[in-house]
């Protein structure tokens, strides 16, 4: 079947779980391809019933679209899988893909037990990546300064260079704890860093953008003020690279990176990883 180039390809996660593992899975797969798709999560389907609805579902958007679909699934039970893989669409089971393989290398059957991720929910690990994402929220745009010795990293920069963002993922994806703070005209004009961040020098990681990205970002939150204009956008940026050398900060140009890669830079300064993050 020929694929419309002028319209995505629409492409369904049918998971018995939320899903979002297996979509941020197939983004990487298909991010090889210049073409446009469409996702579409279906969790938790973990009944019969719910496999046939969601086969329904995948077929009427099938004719809808008259295009083939492409259908990630990640089905424990074999006949939830097997109902599911009566859609009409290219169908790749994940846990077959992969699991299947690590059970013949083990030499030893996976357990088959549904929402097995979240069933350590009350594990340490599991509280520490809660309490680091509250931590992160208390912790926003310079919200508070108190506790800011058991942040991991302290995101600084100029408003909206993407520091609130970018310690959330942390957070959620790393438990790590991560403030952020601002970097405003005032700071410049005193030539050093605020002073509640002085005493955490080490734990800063500075954030910058190119200023023509940041006028575009700054005019859609507040068009034609001066706080969006170029010049201003530059005067900013300047000062706080300035800044940050003076202060022997490391630093990441975010202009094109996505957030993904700005954590795993910021994680490899810190000299941390996934495994001692928890």
């Amino acid at each position: 079947m020929k694929m419309n180039a002028t319209k995505p390809r629409l492409v369904f996660i049918v998971s018995d779980g939320t899903g979002i593992t297996a979509e941020n899975f197939s983004q990487s797969i298909l991010a090889q391809f210049e073409t446009p798709f469409q996702q579409i999560r279906i969790p938790f389907v973990d009944s019969p019933e719910k496999a046939y609805k969601a086969v329904e579902t995948i077929n009427q958007a099938t004719a809808e679209e008259n295009n083939q679909p492409i259908i990630f699934t990640t089905l424990v039970r074999p006949e939830i899988n097997a109902i599911v893989s009566k859609a009409k669409g290219l169908m790749l089971d994940m846990f077959q893909t992969f699991v299947a393989p690590i059970e013949q290398a083990l030499g030893m059957k996976s357990t088959h037990a549904m929402n097995r991720l979240h069933h350590n929910a009350d594990t340490e690990a599991y509280k520490n990546r809660i309490e680091a994402i509250n931590y992160s929220l208390a912790h926003d745009d310079g919200q508070s300064s108190q506790n800011l010795a058991a942040a991991k990293v302290i995101l600084v920069g100029v408003s909206r260079v993407g520091k609130t963002p970018t310690s959330l993922y942390l957070a959620m994806q790393y438990g790590l704890k991560a403030a952020n703070y601002p970097l405003i005209p005032e700071d410049f004009e005193r030539g050093v860093l605020p002073k509640d961040l002085a005493p955490f020098k080490t734990k800063i990681f500075g954030l910058s953008i190119d200023p023509q990205r940041l006028c575009e970002i700054r005019n859609e939150r507040r068009p034609g003020s001066n706080y969006a204009k170029l010049e201003n956008c530059r005067y900013e940026i300047n000062e706080a690279s300035a800044m940050m050398k003076r202060e022997s900060i490391p630093s990441v140009n975010t202009t094109s990176k996505s957030i993904e890669e700005i954590a795993t830079t910021i994680l490899q300064a810190i000299r941390s990883d996934k495994t001692i993050l928890g």
